[in-house]
Formats: structure tokens, sequence, C-alpha cells
């Protein structure tokens, strides 16, 4: 018995470390679990992109499934914010949005399937195509972020970083029939804008020359005009680097500056192969 009473006794830091835990959730906003937005997520995404159920063809099972997403939403947003009034606004405001919200995510679905060989159907770009999918929660999370919710629209982007390792900032801006294959590793910062007709591959970086944190609050990623093409991890850097319109940045291009309309920026690899002749360079090498 003496030996249970030992092992169940608190050491001092132990305690100490408990009370620093305690005091910093008393400062911290109550916010709901992220399973909650996350299944928000699934369940709009369901209901305006996923043909899962002959009902949905119906119209009064569309009307119940947007009242249910409506209530669902307005939960969610209560925690963001002390005023009932002001988190029925809020939600007023985002479904108001949806219809525009959803052409132009359809039609960034077009795009994509036009341009990709391999798509073989519109619904499979809706169903199945992660890029697709980054694409209309980054349409959602911009206008929570121009909702000034900037914390849940950060959740929203986030969750479609784990769904398909392409992370969009809500604060970019981004226009119309925007296309992203493939998509893995593709990051796309909070002050970048691109224009309309543009297609991304996956491994791109639009960043930042610098990480200052005083640098916060100007723009510090690139701009990248209309109907440009960026190919496979190629990096563009700097809030003063434009890309011109109707530009193509070939595969693996680490670009700073601008360049002007109709350029074709490419990195030359020198590859060779070893024959039966000499290699005249080691090929193995000792570390």
């Amino acid at each position: 018995m003496e030996k249970l009473l030992v092992i169940n006794q608190k050491p001092h830091v132990m305690n100490s470390f408990y009370q620093e835990i305690a005091k910093k959730h008393q400062s911290l906003l109550i916010l709901p679990q992220k399973k909650d937005i996350h299944q928000f997520i699934e369940d709009l995404f369901s209901v305006l992109f996923s043909n899962t159920s002959k009902s949905f063809g119906h119209l009064p099972i569309i009307e119940h499934k947007f009242e249910v997403l409506e209530k669902e939403f307005n939960e969610i947003v209560r925690n963001y914010t002390s005023d009932k009034n002001d988190s029925f606004k809020q939600s007023i405001n985002f479904f108001e949005a949806l219809p525009e919200l959803y052409r132009k995510t359809l039609n960034d679905a077009e795009t994509i399937y036009a341009k990709d060989p391999a798509a073989k159907s519109i619904e499979e770009v809706l169903y199945a195509y992660p890029g697709f999918f980054a694409i209309a929660v980054y349409r959602f999370s911009n206008q929570l972020w121009k909702q000034e919710l900037r914390l849940l629209a950060r959740t929203f982007s986030e969750y479609a970083h784990i769904k398909t390792s392409i992370e969009i900032h809500p604060g970019a801006q981004i226009g119309d029939e925007f296309a992203i294959d493939h998509g893995t590793g593709i990051v796309i910062g909070e002050t970048t804008i691109i224009g309309n007709n543009v297609q991304i591959y996956q491994g791109v970086t639009l960043g930042a020359l610098s990480v200052k944190k005083e640098e916060a609050f100007i723009k510090r990623h690139p701009t990248i005009e209309d109907n440009v093409v960026i190919y496979a991890n190629s990096t563009i850097l700097g809030g003063q680097t434009t890309v011109g319109k109707d530009s193509i940045i070939g595969g693996n291009v680490w670009l700073t500056y601008s360049v002007p309309s109709n350029s074709v920026v490419y990195h030359k690899n020198e590859m060779k192969v070893k024959d039966n002749n000499p290699f005249p360079e080691p090929i193995f090498y000792s570390i």
C-alpha cells in the first residue's frame, strides 16, 4: 500500500506544470474541435460536387442539406466571435457567397479537365483529383479570410494541406480557371497574386525571399500574371518578382527576379551517360 501511495504522488515539478497549462487555457479561445470543421468541409464538398445519392436530384433534399450545413457552420462560427448576432451575419455572408464560389470552382474543374489528358471525365476531377479539392477549399477559406474569420480560414486551408500535401494560404489572391496538376508539395504564400488561366505542377513554391517578422504586412510573395504555366519543382520568390503573362517556367527553375510577358525560363541540366569507353569523371565516391 505504501508503494502505491508513493507512485500516485505527483512530483512538485509536475504540479507546477499542470498549473501552467491550466493558466494558459484560461487565456485561450474556446475553439471547436478540428474534426467538426473537417466534417463540415466534407459535407459541403459532398453536396456541391459529389453525386453520391439519387436523392440529391430532388430540390427539397438539397434545400434540407443546405439548412443542415448552415446550422453546422453557425455553430462553428459562434466559437470565433463573442457576438451571436455577428456569428449569424457571418454565416449569412458565407452562404450568400457560395453561388459565386461554386461557379468559380466548377470553372477550375473544367480547366483541369481540359488541360490534363489523363482526366477522362469532369466527374473524375470533381471526385478524385487532390488538386481540385485543394483549390475548392482555398476558394472557401479565402472567403472566410475576407470576412476576417482568419483562424477559421487557416483551419480550412490546413485541412486541405493535410489531405493533399498542397498548401495554399487563404490570403492569396487567385484568379479564375486555376489548374493544379498532381500537386504534391505545392506551397503558395499569403501575398501571392495569381492571374487567370494559370497552371501549376507538383513541387512548385511561390514564396518569400525573407521570413523576417517585421515584413509580415508587406507583399512578400510573387505575382503570376495570366496564362502562365509553371512546371514541377520550380521556386519563385519575392514580393517584387512578377512572371509576365503567357510565360512558361520550366521544371527546377529558381527565380528571384521578374521576367516579361511571353518568356520561357528553363534550367539547363547536363547529363552524362557512361558507355564502354573510359569515363572522364569518377563515379564512385567515399564520404
